[in-house]
């Protein structure tokens, strides 16, 4: 007999897999035309849970350059309220320590590696690169340019990862091959681009009109020729920090393969670090304080959603997809922040960035395209070469989805070995 609550868990999970049946009937409706007739339920009920779940990166990256458009004009709107590029930086990850602390602690509890003085110090490289020197580099070059001008910088990144996977020997060229050829083309094809947006300016017009002109005029000031070479600068330095931060986490990742907690030490270390860095540049005390506005608004935004939520969701579709599939999003991003900035900010765009970002984004996928030929040539070779790791230890939601055993090489069967 079997136990009532036997009985209720399996009444569960088939209204479940009814739910996810007709979600999934909804979203491809093809398959209802192609499926055999003798086809069962739980057939039909399998196959569409397949596709309802080859959907998920999609809607996981698409989703997450929403959430960095959105922080890219929050931020902004902070900075013209007064708040400090320096301060913002440290609060944001004080709410992503405190939002991504208790994930770690709770669901890699089993399989965090033991804290050592050699991955202790490169976690603490990791909370320089990236919450210090990136994000300080990115704000300060975003004030001087746009959010517009900045989202579509971005884009340079991967060309800026593959030359430092070179020269760290995690990338290898081969011009035989037309997928290698294709990568380097890229790469100075996006190098040209962002040469481009730094040396032509050409003239200015507003993409969306989303304020008066009175109102552009009054609230909105142009960068002057020299801050705007400055800018582009900061912004390009900020992308190789970035890139320098892939780097060192593909190695440390060998080392502790534990991705919520590395991003909780990351974004711990980095409110020390980007704290002595505030107090060195930020003499005024005043500048800590914060109001329920604009600013206490970026800090939790942009540490909940971009250095807490942003940091795992990467790492998961990085894992299962690869890092090619997660860059070939940033382009969206770009497009949404340049919609988003001429709505609210009231932003110009110049001519120059607009060809500018057209030739990085043709760069841009010139180099996915010949990444994702070489992942696929490199899977039955060691894959221990893709930037960043994507064959880490599993955690958070794929620890419930799977359980692997390991059935040794050799089993003894009426004394004697046998190798499965």
């Amino acid at each position: 007999m079997c136990h009532p609550q036997t009985h209720k868990s399996q009444n569960n999970s088939s209204i479940v897999r009814v739910c996810e049946c007709v979600f999934s009937l909804c979203l491809f409706p093809k398959l209802r035309k192609d499926t055999p007739k003798e086809l069962n339920m739980t057939d039909l009920c399998e196959k569409m849970s397949k596709g309802l779940k080859s959907i998920k990166p999609y809607l996981a990256m698409v989703s997450l350059q929403f959430g960095y458009a959105g922080m890219y004009i929050i931020t902004m709107v902070s900075f013209k309220h007064g708040m400090s590029h320096w301060v913002l930086s440290v609060y944001r990850h004080v709410v992503a320590t405190i939002f991504m602390a208790p994930f770690a602690l709770v669901l890699e509890r089993k399989i965090r590696p033991k804290m050592t003085l050699p991955i202790f110090l490169r976690l603490a490289v990791l909370g320089f690169l990236e919450p210090v020197l990136d994000q300080n580099l990115y704000n300060l070059g975003m004030k001087n340019t746009s959010t517009t001008f900045a989202s579509a910088t971005v884009n340079i990144l991967p060309a800026i990862t593959f030359i430092m996977a070179i020269i760290f020997r995690l990338e290898t060229v081969n011009f035989r091959k037309i997928h290698s050829i294709a990568k380097v083309v890229g790469t100075v094809v996006t190098v040209s681009g962002a040469m481009v947006m730094t040396l032509y300016k050409g003239p200015a017009f507003q993409l969306i009109k989303g304020h008066s002109s009175d109102q552009h005029e009054s609230g909105s000031t142009e960068p002057s020729d020299q801050n705007f070479v400055a800018g582009t600068i900061m912004l390009i330095c900020s992308c190789g920090g970035w890139a320098s931060f892939f780097i060192l986490q593909s190695f440390t990742l060998k080392m502790y393969p534990a991705e919520l907690s590395m991003t909780a030490w990351i974004c711990f270390l980095g409110i020390f670090e980007g704290g002595i860095a505030t107090f060195i540049f930020e003499r005024d005390m005043s500048v800590w304080a914060l109001g329920f506005d604009s600013r206490l608004l970026a800090c939790v935004y942009s540490g909940i959603v971009c250095s807490g939520m942003a940091y795992y969701v990467q790492g998961v579709v990085t894992r299962e997809r690869g890092p090619v599939f997660v860059t070939s999003f940033s382009p969206l991003c770009m497009i949404i922040t340049a919609a988003l900035g001429s709505i609210v900010l009231a932003e110009q765009t110049h001519l120059g960035s607009i060809i500018g970002a057209i030739i990085i984004v043709c760069g841009l996928y010139t180099v996915v395209w010949g990444k994702s030929k070489d992942s696929v040539n490199n899977t039955t070779q060691n894959e221990g070469q893709e930037l960043p790791i994507k064959d880490a230890t599993k955690t958070g939601s794929d620890i419930f989805e799977s359980v692997e055993v390991n059935v040794p090489s050799d089993i003894k069967l009426g004394g004697k070995n046998v190798k499965t």
